[in-house]
């Protein structure tokens, strides 16, 4: 049950999240970089869940579920990678730990992700182990600079479109991941798997005292003890750990050699382990209609994979498919769970490895299935959506699932998605752009009115919007109703003055708000021919 960089929801609870509906209609806000929520708030809440049983149980359930959801994948990562289990073992354990302390959003799980193991899988294949760790630790500090100089607030430029289909396209990763652990398999894993399905689609209807994905693991694998049905099991997947994680230093030469070997690798991996948490934490808060910060998370998410790098781990960042597990199918809110699951992971393979061993690979699958069906944005794909919707939109959501699938990197789905977006909005804003020509009032004058956005998608045209032959001597450009935007404008302008020039006549332009005057008065007769 591998996911490709990722991870996600279940949707048999979907009636214990926040209207899921509701946030689908909403506009997606912008993030802000600080929180809503004051620290002393967060705090309080973590105090309240430790005083209240039933909230305690919740997070503590939620740590558990994720703990058992990460084990198959953290081993599956370091496959990906070229490592042994235990460094994706460890990284998922000392990620998740640290950002508990560190992260900006609350209940989110980071650990190691088939993002980062594709982005490091190279190093270790060409240059070995102790460079990776090396990687991750300078992965880790770009992260903290990146964060610490604000690169957060790009995520006001991903816009909503990018974001749904950056949601449709992991929730198909992660159901094509489980695909392998159902081809040659022996015949009963079918069967198990829909039991599994079953569960947790009819238990949340009887009751939530505990989270129906714990009761499907643990009912399947006491059906295939009891029964000795011989089926794919976790320890399949690879031997797991029997020692905890200890501090290492990369045995590396700290040269400029080193550093042209690794610095193009820490840098992705610094990018999309940031890309990926922070759109997975503006994709917690609409879920739990709260604010998180963003900054916070970014270094967070730097000093995590410094302390991993540290602990020999292989790096990660945020899994989107275990946090929606945590908070959307457990109903976990604090950072108890993600505390826990990371607790919980190290105990359960180094304590009681040989127990996880024996859990069936088919309700692992389940639980991934079920995710995957609620990580979806199905209201996208409605027909009445579809049909309100612009063509842009959609074009722009069908990019970013495409591109994703395809590559298997949202790192790319998303830019490919937001360059989209661009091209879409220039488009749209040319349109909005209008020269009119105003009664004349004197034979020695003609006024044209210049109305909209001037930018170099909407001004290409603007100088074929004049009659240079015919117009008298004078000639008069209101931009009273327009803005320039950039120096392509400029050069249109200058274009239209030159050309009226070239023909003994004068054209004047008028009425500039400060800001395009500004502009205007810096690039005016600067540019140059061909600018």
């Amino acid at each position: 049950m591998t996911t490709s960089d990722h991870d996600l929801p279940d949707p048999t609870v979907a009636d214990r999240a926040v209207p899921d509906r509701e946030l689908r209609d909403a506009p997606t806000p912008v993030d802000d970089l600080h929180p809503h929520v004051p620290e002393a708030d967060e705090r309080g809440s973590i105090l309240a869940a430790l005083r209240s049983p039933r909230r305690l149980r919740t997070e503590v359930l939620a740590g558990l579920v994720v703990a058992l959801a990460l084990i198959p994948e953290a081993i599956s990562f370091s496959i990906i990678a070229g490592v042994d289990p235990r460094v994706g073992l460890f990284a998922s354990f000392t990620m998740a730990v640290s950002i508990a302390f560190l992260g900006g959003r609350p209940a989110m799980i980071s650990a190691a992700t088939g993002a980062i193991a594709l982005v490091v899988a190279p190093v270790v294949r060409d240059h070995g182990l102790d460079h990776l760790i090396a990687t991750v630790i300078l992965g880790g500090i770009l992260q903290v600079v990146l964060g610490l100089l604000g690169v957060a607030r790009l995520m006001r430029f991903i816009p909503r479109s990018v974001m749904i289909g950056f949601v449709n396209a992991l929730a198909i990763l992660i159901f094509l991941a489980q695909l392998p652990h159902l081809t040659g398999v022996p015949w009963v894993v079918y069967p198990l798997v829909a039991l599994g399905i079953a569960v947790m689609v009819f238990l949340p209807r009887l009751t939530t005292a505990v989270p129906a994905p714990l009761v499907a693991i643990v009912g399947l694998t006491l059906i295939t003890v009891l029964a000795a049905v011989v089926v794919p099991t976790v320890g399949d997947e690879g031997e797991l750990p029997r020692s905890l994680p200890a501090l290492v230093v990369p045995d590396v030469p700290f040269t400029l050699e080193t550093l042209q070997i690794i610095a193009p690798y820490a840098l992705t991996m610094a990018l999309v382990g940031l890309l990926e948490s922070l759109l997975t934490a503006k994709l917690v808060d609409d879920v739990t209609d709260t604010h998180s910060n963003k900054t916070r998370e970014s270094w967070g998410q730097g000093a995590a994979n410094i302390i991993t790098g540290f602990f020999g781990g292989m790096g990660g960042c945020a899994m989107i498919g275990q946090t929606m597990i945590n908070v959307k199918v457990s109903g976990a809110r604090t950072r108890i769970s993600t505390f826990l699951a990371g607790v919980f992971l190290l105990a359960l393979v180094v304590g009681a490895g040989d127990l996880v061993a024996i859990i069936p690979m088919a309700a692992l699958v389940a639980v991934m299935i079920m995710v995957s069906v609620a990580t979806f944005d199905w209201h996208s794909v409605q027909i009445g959506t579809l049909r309100r919707m612009p063509r842009s939109e959609t074009l722009v959501m069908l990019t970013t699932v495409v591109v994703t699938v395809a590559t298997h990197n949202l790192a790319y789905g998303v830019f490919a998605g937001v360059t989209a977006a661009m091209v879409a909005f220039a488009r749209r804003v040319a349109h909005l752009t209008e020269v009119t020509r105003i009664d004349q009032v004197d034979d020695d004058v003609r006024v044209y009115r210049v109305t909209g956005e001037l930018f170099f998608a909407s001004s290409n045209d603007l100088v074929y919007q004049f009659n240079y032959n015919d117009d008298p001597k004078n000639v008069v450009i209101d931009m009273s109703q327009a803005h320039i935007w950039d120096a392509s404008t400029v050069a249109a302008l200058d274009a239209i003055q030159q050309k009226y020039a070239s023909k003994g006549k004068t054209a004047t332009i008028l009425h500039l708000n400060d800001d395009s005057a500004r502009r205007h008065e810096l690039l005016a007769g600067r540019l140059g021919a061909g600018h």
